[in-house]
């Protein structure tokens, strides 16, 4: 049996397209590969105690207040000022101020925005982003072109854009880049509105880059990816396949023997282990997937699929995130995974975008496994609980003082912060999938989502508390009577799996399994890929009790992870748990978990937002200086949500904890060594002040005498 499974919004979009001018067809073009398909982010309504709020947040907060950051700090008068410019107009200032890609922080933020008129109306927002892209538009060449860090002065260009157009593309310019960005913003904003103000920009820079790129033409690919998932929307957008071919032709002919920090070193084909800036590294991941699907060359499927089993075998973190120590804002050398990590919050949102992609390609439930460790964990934690301050690396283990040790309002690169007001407004579209006569439920969030099953309107509700429970009531309501299969995800945690890799395990397997029940009826749990198929024919009111134990759970790392050898972390359900000084005496570095310490957790409602808290009898070591022997004392342990952290001011806070006294004895010496030497660099420091200022006295004293 062969069903077609659409959302409601994708056929009002379809029906919007018709009549436009920047569209060529009604139906958007169909992929060459049958996959999977995400239900829109626009067809499902979250409700629950954990997404909803978070949502909501995001859109009244987050992005007017990151829009008010580009504003304050010239990113919109960049604009302005472009287009004063091309007008012919006097500017009293024509400097180019801050980083070449600064345009992308508005197209972000813009593209977020447009997800929220999507499923809230609000006028206020719409004129705002009516206005801004007029001063888009009037900042865009007659040609085409849009950068405003070469039009505000064309003489004098930004020192990374170079002389020429495209002269440093591959490198740092970021002009291909940025378009990346605007092409998704500018299909977001069509999408939800049915304007075609930004999408008319999008597709002239579209169609001056297919004139200037090519076999033959300008070889250049570009140093920064994501162009090629932008082009690859508005491919699907418009129909118009030449965007379509200027993707594959940004992936064909990057490489060889250039940058690993840009993935250059080789052709992309035959990459086989992820290498250089990590945020790059997953948007080409990402774009090679697209043009997988659209154009059915199945040797980028090969290839993304190499590289995925190298980053979750060696390279991924507990809390799903990407950049190690020693690598360039992203990949090092296998099991390097110190704690002192990087972990971009944009290589978190692009780990998201490629598992879901492979999660399409696929149907498997390892993709999710690892996109839900990273979305609860590495993501979340990229912005505060008020969405107004953001991290920018998310580390695993923190001293209080060094790199970013608390999340900030803003930064010179400010790359995260658009990111994240635009992925977080798009989490519901990764709850539901479908393909065929299958309907998957990938992630758990109570809420509502509205599909089509065979032109059959279906409802499906879920009520839940997860992440803080793992009881989830699902209700099947078809319009009439209609058969489909249902695939409901049983995550690995819940099957004693961690990761889809034997780079993490559990201490100790956990007997508890997951439970399903349909109509009150048990249901035998088998597999296939992830997940309980439920083949039948579904009636309104048709309800599934899926029963997810969340036992604590110790996490060890593969032994070949130096950092983590002779520690523990602590899992529950899909969250990292981390110890934050607040609630362990100021300190975290000296922690000692035994093996055989029971852990209790319970929910504290006033704390934090609302969280589930972990105790322990536990044990706090210290040392009194390198040279003195390591004590240790009775200690009460209390751990957080990993992406809870950082709320309560700068500290010491650790994931991974010692689980003997050796493992700690390393770490405190090493503190002790350089607080030692801090007191004799300042020691040494005062008794030279003091030397100098006696020696002043006496040379004062000597002219005194002598007259």
């Amino acid at each position: 049996m062969r069903t077609q499974v659409t959302a409601p919004i994708v056929l009002m979009i379809l029906t919007a397209m018709l009549g436009c001018s920047a569209v060529s067809r009604a139906q958007g073009p169909k992929d060459k590969l049958e996959t999977i398909k995400p239900v829109p982010f626009t067809a499902v309504h979250l409700d629950d105690e954990f997404w909803a709020p978070r949502i909501e947040t995001n859109r009244s907060a987050t992005i007017p207040y990151a829009f008010g950051k580009c504003e304050e700090t010239g990113r919109v008068e960049n604009f302005v000022r472009a287009g004063k410019r091309l007008r012919g107009e006097e500017l009293k200032d024509d400097k180019i101020r801050g980083y070449s890609f600064d345009d992308t922080d508005i197209y972000k933020i813009l593209e977020g925005a447009s997800f929220g008129l999507s499923v809230k109306k609000d006028p206020k927002m719409e004129k705002y982003l009516d206005e801004l892209i007029a001063k888009i538009s009037a900042a865009q060449e007659p040609d085409g072109y849009l950068f405003t860090a070469r039009t505000i002065n064309p003489d004098k260009p930004h020192h990374w854009a170079g002389k020429n157009r495209w002269e440093k593309v591959r490198d740092l310019s970021h002009e291909l880049y940025n378009m990346g960005h605007f092409y998704e913003a500018a299909v977001a904003h069509y999408l939800a509105t049915g304007k075609k103000s930004m999408l008319n920009i999008a597709t002239k820079n579209a169609d001056l880059l297919c004139k200037v790129f090519g076999p033959g033409k300008n070889e250049h690919w570009p140093g920064h990816q994501i162009i090629e998932m932008g082009l690859c929307k508005l491919y699907r957008a418009t129909g118009e396949k030449r965007y379509l071919d200027l993707a594959k032709f940004y992936l064909d002919t990057r490489g060889p023997n250039y940058k690993t920090y840009a993935q250059a070193h080789k052709k992309v084909l035959q990459q086989e282990k992820a290498v250089g800036h990590a945020v790059r590294a997953t948007y080409m991941y990402s774009g090679m997937a697209d043009v997988a699907t659209l154009t059915g060359d199945k040797s980028y499927i090969t290839a993304i699929d190499r590289i995925w089993e190298n980053v979750v075998g060696t390279k991924l973190y507990i809390t799903g995130g990407l950049g190690q120590p020693g690598g360039p804002e992203g990949f090092a050398g296998e099991y390097n995974l110190g704690n002192n990590a990087y972990c971009e919050t944009c290589a978190g949102i692009g780990n998201v975008y490629w598992n879901h992609r492979l999660f399409m390609l696929h149907g498997d439930a390892k993709y999710i496994d690892v996109l839900e460790r990273t979305l609860y964990n590495n993501v979340i934690d990229g912005v505060s609980l008020d969405g107004k301050k953001f991290f920018y690396p998310n580390t695993l283990s923190s001293s209080g003082t060094g790199r970013r040790p608390a999340r900030s309002e803003w930064f010179g690169c400010a790359c995260c912060p658009g990111n994240i007001a635009r992925f977080i407004a798009s989490v519901p579209g990764y709850v539901y999938a479908a393909v065929g006569d299958a309907v998957y439920v990938n992630l758990f969030a109570g809420g509502k989502a509205e599909l089509k099953v065979r032109d059959t309107p279906v409802t499906i509700t879920q009520k839940t508390r997860y992440p803080w429970t793992g009881e989830i009531k699902i209700t099947i309501e078809p319009k009439s009577p209609l058969r489909f299969a249902l695939e409901v995800r049983i995550p690995g945690w819940a099957q004693n799996t961690p990761v889809p890799s034997d780079l993490y395990r559990y201490m100790t397997k956990s007997p508890a399994k997951a439970k399903l029940k349909l109509n009150g009826r048990t249901e035998p749990l088998t597999l296939h890929k992830g997940y309980v198929t439920l083949d039948r024919t579904w009636k309104a009111g048709d309800t599934i009790e899926l029963s997810l134990p969340m036992p604590i759970r110790r996490v060890l790392a593969n032994d070949k992870v130096e950092p983590d050898r002779g520690r523990v972390a602590i899992e529950r359900g899909p969250m990292v748990f981390t110890a934050e000084w607040p609630d362990n005496n100021g300190k975290t570095h000296g922690l000692i978990l035994p093996d055989n310490a029971k852990l209790t957790s319970e929910f504290r409602k006033d704390m934090l937002g609302g969280i589930e808290v972990i105790q322990a009898k536990a044990f706090m070591a210290s040392m009194e200086s390198d040279q003195k022997p390591l004590t240790k004392a009775p200690h009460n342990l209390v751990m957080i949500p990993y992406y809870a952290w950082a709320h309560r001011g700068t500290g010491e806070m650790d994931v991974w904890l010692g689980r003997t006294e050796e493992p700690v004895k390393a770490v405190l010496a090493e503190a002790a060594k350089k607080a030692r030497e801090q007191r004799e660099r300042e020691a040494k420091r005062a008794r030279q002040q003091k030397e100098r200022e006696e020696r002043e006295r006496l040379k004062k004293e000597k002219q005194k005498n002598k007259k």
